[in-house]
């Protein structure tokens, strides 16, 4: 599993500033393997059946729930959260992997970093769980084995000929000189009997994501290289007559790298599997177009040939994939396939370049690609609102038993009703799931209907600001079988739909000062009042009635932030700020916890020169700068603006700077001239500030500032 450091890059790939690819006209695609966002993938073939375990991406820093997906055919994959029991404090489970014991036992690890950067197991009697910790909850490989400090993440685990486990692992490998080695107990498979390290002159650019494999008597350990949210990310490998080593650098490496187009960028952190005398290489690349923060990585799976015994080809990394590796298990047609299909909107995304993209983006999530059975294209609604819907015309009246339905997240339940209908005007219902607490994909819909148009209408999902979107939309005329899988029913009640209303309207011209204190009213419909903390003062610059922030001083709303604005929620907050001194980064405003700060789990607008000098988010890698830092002791109108995809930053109602990026807040106290950490408050005048809980369009924002301008 990567974690997410910020380290510089010497060298990028030439042709990684080539534009991305926008919207393709593609056939069948095989790549991604899986729908939705997962990285690290562990794949396994326990009798009949193949078993996908992964880190569940696209979630403030891979911080999903752990699940599995399963497969008969490896092209239809079912997905189910597993039941983990985790110790107190633990919540991410990143870069599995699976073993079964000759105890006919399955034994899962996965490392963390909340308690130190650990292997922890579990044991099940099935491979999809329930699983119960081993060494009650303690780390079976704690950090610093085998090398001093070296972090215990990316344990992959190789069962030699004669018995023996080893597993190998380490992330920032570069910085501590090799990789780390252990040599468990097969009776416990917890034990550490032996360990050491491979030093970095036998495992050249090693970074981490280790994987052994025996090759007509070879061991091949394959590992990679560079920044996983970058394009420099890229698989390597070494060779030896030892699983211990010395190893030597492989021919050909690194063999799987980003393509010349970059629609496959930043490929790694792989498994193998060997099929028959076939070998195969599962590995995560970035979606497309590619989001920001480079977190947003999906399953891929290509050929992995052999020139001789310790000799790898390159890969070819393709979006046609591998394919079916058994017979078709899903026997009917999918009458949905290509097509045509019409929606409620659907979103164009266009935005500059970041670090994460390459190049700019202009891309359109049309409709049709809810049809095209494609895992790298999807339909998503044109905003978060709800209800949004797709229809399917299916070309004539026929006979439909099942939809399958696969949302974007597969972690969260979204909440929809499937219609039918004749003529496309009067319909009947098939499916009613406008009261859904089940996660999973696909969700599967029975029912007997004789139809030409479906209509998936979706009515609201877990999380605030979650898209309406959907990888793929399958129609078949009679029911197949489908694993059994114990799928975990949800009881949340955050099902959180968003109002189009000021929230907070913090006005210095309508406050009123007695003898003793501020009378300070939100006049917003939250109500409540801003209370002072420390000494900020009335006064007047520049002929306008300001509050005088200190650095010290700031106001807190009574009243916290609504569910309305949580997670990736749209927002627009505003102000009229007057700063005579710039510094790196001082907080006009902000709504989210500062807690457990993960990447893109922040948001504050700010005031500054640094890279969070226009917004900070917690994590350096998506923090966003002005392009041009509005001028010192002067006015200015300073809003930004977030619509589930992209924020926009406004100085004086024109674009200053923008970037994609997903949120996943948690909604806190509204504060005004502080973040939550002493260094950010914010030494200035502040005349006024907004806050809404959906994205201003840019025409709004000009009349925002017209309206609000302190000289009116």
């Amino acid at each position: 599993m990567e974690k997410f450091i910020c380290i510089v890059l010497l060298i990028l790939f030439a042709f990684c500033g080539k534009a991305q690819k926008t919207n393709r006209d593609l056939t069948i695609e095989n790549n991604p393997l899986l729908p939705g966002y997962f990285a690290d993938p562990t794949i396994k073939k326990f009798g009949e059946t193949f078993y996908l375990y992964s880190t569940t991406d696209g979630i403030k820093l891979a911080s999903g729930e752990p699940q599995v997906w399963v497969s008969k055919d490896f092209v239809n994959w079912y997905n189910t959260e597993m039941d983990i029991d985790l110790p107190d404090g633990l919540t991410n489970c990143w870069a599995p992997d699976v073993m079964k014991g000759k105890d006919g036992k399955y034994y899962y690890f996965m490392g963390n970093c909340e308690h130190g950067c650990n292997i922890y197991a579990y044991v099940s009697d099935s491979p999809i769980g329930p699983w119960k910790s081993l060494k009650n909850g303690q780390a079976v490989i704690p950090v610093g084995t085998a090398i001093k400090g070296l972090p215990a993440l990316d344990a992959q685990y190789f069962l030699d000929d004669d018995g023996s486990i080893y597993s190998y692992f380490g992330t920032w490998c570069s910085s501590f000189g090799g990789l780390g080695w252990a040599k468990i107990d097969p009776k416990d498979h917890c034990t550490i009997l032996e360990s050491g390290s491979i030093p970095i002159t036998q495992i050249p650019e090693v970074f981490e994501a280790a994987y052994l494999l025996k090759h007509n008597g070879k061991y091949i350990l394959m590992y990679s290289s560079g920044d996983c949210r970058l394009s420099s990310y890229a698989v390597h490998y070494s060779y030896s007559d030892s699983p211990v080593g010395p190893f030597n650098y492989g021919d050909n490496s690194p063999i799987l790298q980003t393509n010349q187009d970059g629609s496959i960028d930043s490929p790694g952190h792989h498994s193998v599997l060997k099929d028959g005398d076939d070998y195969y290489i599962l590995y995560h690349r970035h979606d497309n177009p590619h989001s920001t923060g480079g977190e947003f990585r999906q399953v891929c799976a290509d050929r992995l040939d052999f020139l001789n015994d310790s000799t790898i080809l390159p890969v070819i990394p393709t979006h046609k994939g591998i394919g079916y590796l058994r017979k078709n298990q899903i026997p009917e047609k999918d009458l949905a396939f290509k097509a045509k299909v019409t929606a409620t909107s659907y979103y164009h995304l266009e935005s500059p370049a970041t670090k994460y993209t390459n190049s700019p983006i202009d891309y359109k999530y049309l409709p049709e690609y809810a049809t095209d059975n494609n895992n790298g294209t999807m339909w998503k609604a044109a905003s978060s609102t709800y209800p949004q819907s797709l229809v399917v015309d299916l070309g004539k009246k026929v006979k439909v038993a099942r939809v399958m339905t696969q949302f974007e997240y597969s972690t969260f339940y979204y909440q929809y009703r499937i219609e039918c209908s004749s003529d496309s005007i009067n319909w009947f219902l098939f499916s009613d799931r406008t009261n859904n607490r089940q996660s999973g994909s696909p969700m599967i819909d029975d029912n007997n209907a004789k139809t030409r148009y479906v209509k998936l209408t979706v009515t609201g999902a877990e999380k605030g600001g979650l898209f309406p979107a959907i990888w793929n939309l399958k129609v078949y005329p009679d029911l197949f079988e489908i694993p059994e899988l114990a799928l975990l029913s949800k009881t949340s009640k955050d099902n959180l739909l968003t109002d189009d209303h000021l929230l907070m309207n913090f006005d210095v011209e309508n406050f009123a000062m007695d003898s003793r204190d501020y009378y300070f009213k939100n006049s917003g419909s939250l109500g409540g009042y801003f209370i002072k903390e420390g000494s900020p003062e009335i006064k007047y610059i520049d002929n306008v009635k300001a509050i005088s922030f200190d650095g010290e001083s700031f106001f807190r709303l009574s009243e916290p932030a609504p569910n309305s604005l949580s997670w990736n929620s749209p927002y627009t907050v505003s102000s009229w700020v007057f700063n005579p001194e710039i510094g790196d980064g001082e907080c006009l405003i902000t709504w989210n916890s500062r807690e457990n700060m993960l990447q893109g789990s922040y948001s504050a607008l700010m005031y500054g020169k640094s890279n969070f000098g226009a917004v900070a988010h917690g994590d350096g890698s998506v923090d966003l700068a002005y392009k041009e830092i509005p001028e010192a002791s002067k006015w200015h109108h300073i809003a930004l603006s977030f619509d589930g995809m992209v924020e926009s930053v406004y100085v004086d109602g024109v674009l200053n700077t923008q970037q994609p990026i997903n949120l996943f807040v948690k909604n806190c106290d509204i504060l005004i001239g502080a973040s939550g950490f002493y260094a950010e408050n914010y030494s200035g005048y502040i005349s006024n500030s907004q806050l809404f809980n959906r994205a201003l369009a840019e025409q709004e924002i000009i009349e925002l500032k017209k309206i609000t301008s302190p000289d009116k």
